[in-house]
């Protein structure tokens, strides 16, 4: 697999504040990119440094292979943008800003716009102003799938939906989306879980690290200890056991690189014999929340 956006050292300052810094990112094609991170990570500046809406202070940016501050106008129509705050002219009816559209992309498919309006029941005679949330959300969605991109951009689509909206474009997405690469930055874990491919980990504009979904889930376990005798001094904890609790008979940790031999080896070294030894897979959002803390604590 090919490369279809990738980031070189790239860095961005806001004044004092650096929202980005020194991030190398690649995005492999056809996959499906979770860019996940606490508010003010910096997942919205990588996006609009991606799009050519912002310019960085230093690095490189590329998509298609290209700087994307040198994206041409025929790049941009293989690329399609949501965002949860997506501007739309509110006096145009879902119908006409569909129509109207069509002329700035060569490979809008007229038949594929209708199927879309019908598949996310988008009123074509309604005007944009005057739909939901989740309905403008759709209608952006359906005005960045019918020319069918080669990429999909979505940022923080689902902020504000509720369950029925998101299963909806989830669904819109993955079923209209076939052969596209998409990139994802999104708070809501639990979908993105549902069908990320490949996750990245922002904070502080550090990318903390960028691997596929599976191997992620399986390096992550929360373990718990029942020890046979009361501790007697302090642990020194291995670098990769986060969020460390203890008593005098229980310990608690997250492992974020485990390994059932290693693990439990080195679980009887610190601690000896132990009547128990609980190890729990985690999902998404216990994995978002371990960093987080420890990220926190590490400041």
């Amino acid at each position: 697999m090919t490369d279809i956006l990738r980031t070189t050292n790239l860095t961005k300052r806001f004044r004092k504040t650096m929202a980005l810094d020194h991030l190398n990112m690649i995005v492999l094609e056809h996959s499906v990119y979770g860019l996940v991170g606490p508010n003010g990570a910096g997942k919205t500046t990588t996006i609009k440094i991606l799009m050519n809406a912002w310019q960085p202070t230093e690095g490189m940016a590329e998509v298609f292979g290209r700087d994307s501050r040198r994206l041409s106008p025929r790049d941009f129509t293989q690329i399609g943008y949501v965002s949860e705050n997506q501007r739309m002219p509110g006096w145009m009816t879902v119908e006409y800003f569909m129509e109207y559209l069509k002329a700035f992309y060569p490979d809008w498919d007229v038949a594929r716009a209708r199927e879309l309006l019908r598949q996310f029941e988008l009123p074509p005679d309604r005007k944009i102003r005057h739909l939901s949330h989740g309905m403008r959300m759709k209608a952006a969605l359906a005005s960045s799938l019918a020319y069918r991109p080669r990429l999909i951009v979505l940022d923080e689509p689902f902020t504000g939906l509720d369950a029925l909206v998101r299963d909806e474009l989830i669904e819109g997405v993955l079923e209209c989306a076939e052969g596209a690469t998409i990139l994802i930055s999104s708070h809501d874990l639990s979908e993105v879980e549902s069908f990320a491919s490949h996750i990245g980990y922002l904070d502080h504009g550090h990318l903390q690290f960028s691997e596929e979904m599976t191997s992620l889930v399986d390096r992550f376990r929360e373990i718990e200890v029942t020890l046979a005798d009361p501790l007697q001094s302090p642990i020194s904890w291995p670098a990769a056991w986060l969020n460390t609790e203890q008593s005098t008979a229980v310990v608690r940790f997250v492992d974020t690189q485990f390994d059932q031999e290693r693990t439990i080896a080195e679980v009887h070294r610190l601690f000896g014999n132990a009547h128990q030894i609980s190890v729990n897979p985690m999902p998404l959002r216990a994995i978002f929340v371990t960093l987080a803390k420890a990220g926190r604590k590490a400041a």
